[in-house]
């Protein structure tokens, strides 16, 4: 049986559901490439033991399915277990070899979002910001949100988890003007779903020398609801 578990947004966030499969499983593995946690790694000790680092060559092989075939395995994930393609394909893989597999859901980034005031529901299509190498500057993301922004959609857009604040920002205004995107104020958010969370709403040029932790994110709003303008506003100070 091949269990994938959502660990949430902070080192409490499991469910019971989810503690419960981990007692069940031989091993228990932790997908470690797609996120930086925002907490140490070491306090998921209170949930098992015998966590074991699963990189992306562990993942994207057929090792899980293979031993998930003759015991109870976990696949332990940070949010929520299907946000990434990866783990959808582990789901297709375990179906075509005929394993078990149950999903056990939690909260993510998608949901946390909210707390920013943005209406989930006038969210488009969702773009990733990758770090750029010497000679491959991709921009393409941005053409994402400008497909968004000709709809009234806001763009979450989730960060590389090599890139520090600097660096996304400065990608981030060359790419937009790559496209002919003006980029007004956008919002800034930090460690969502933790004690320690930050949301800031301002103009890219403020928000060079701030200080977050990473996860973090970066929302380009489209046009505001009168609501949304709001809540927005409370955000030009760090909460």
């Amino acid at each position: 049986m091949l269990y994938l578990i959502g660990l949430g947004l902070n080192e409490n966030s499991i469910t019971k559901e989810g503690t419960e499969a981990i007692k069940k499983c031989k091993k228990v593995y932790l997908e470690n490439y797609t996120v930086n946690f925002p907490y140490s790694l070491d306090k998921l000790e209170k949930i098992s033991k015998k966590i074991i680092p699963a990189d992306r060559d562990f993942v994207e092989g057929n090792n899980l399915i293979r031993e998930a075939k003759k015991e109870n395995v976990a696949l332990l994930i940070y949010g929520s277990p299907l946000t990434a393609t990866t783990h959808i394909s582990l789901i297709e893989e375990a179906k075509k070899n005929k394993v078990k597999y149950e999903i056990i859901y939690n909260a993510s980034v998608f949901d946390a979002i909210a707390e920013t005031g943005l209406q989930i529901y006038k969210f488009g299509k969702i773009a990733s910001l990758p770090k750029w190498q010497k000679n491959f500057n991709p921009k393409s993301f941005m053409e994402i949100a400008k497909q968004n922004q000709e709809i009234d959609a806001h763009s979450l857009i989730l960060v590389d988890i090599s890139l520090d604040l600097k660096d996304s920002l400065n990608e981030l205004e060359e790419s937009a003007t790559e496209y002919n995107i003006k980029l007004g104020k956008i919002i800034l958010c930090s460690s969502l779903g933790t004690k320690d969370r930050k949301i800031f709403y301002d103009e890219v040029k403020n928000l060079r020398e701030i200080k977050i932790k990473k996860p973090y994110c970066i929302i380009i709003p489209s046009k505001l609801h009168f609501m949304e303008e709001e809540i927005l506003q409370n955000f030009k100070r760090i909460i």
